[in-house]
């Protein structure tokens, strides 16, 4: 079992900065692969980032690519998503979720733990 708590959302005006955070608790979570995915309002859940166990391989979309960076420090038990350049278009809840696997993936049904969601809003 694993248990995450993510933190760092809030209300930011376009072209700022936030950095998430997402703190794991229970299985050992240097074995997991990592992931951030985020819903809109009236969307479907959607891939953020995603990254290894040993945090080499990353992942992003096409929407985020050069604006975020997914990274984690397994002696902390955290994956962090930093956003830079935000857009009102990323108005969304993040959420943090973990794998069984070391392995990323950009697939939500891959992932079997999720947090419950932090709220981040880009004010144009």
């Amino acid at each position: 079992q694993v248990q995450l708590v993510e933190s760092g959302g809030g209300l930011v005006q376009a072209g700022g900065s936030l950095r998430l955070s997402c703190a794991a608790s229970g299985r050992a979570f240097s074995s997991n692969g990592m992931g951030w995915f985020r819903q809109a309002p009236g969307k479907e859940r959607e891939f953020v980032a995603a990254i290894s166990y040993t945090g080499s391989s990353t992942y992003y979309s096409d929407s985020v690519k050069g604006r975020f960076t997914i990274s984690r420090d397994n002696a902390k038990n955290t994956v962090y998503l930093q956003m830079n350049s935000l857009k009102p278009e990323d108005t969304a809840v993040y959420y943090c979720a973990a794998k069984i696997v070391g392995w990323a993936s950009i697939r939500d049904d891959e992932y079997r733990y999720w947090g419950q969601g932090t709220q981040v809003t880009v004010s144009s």
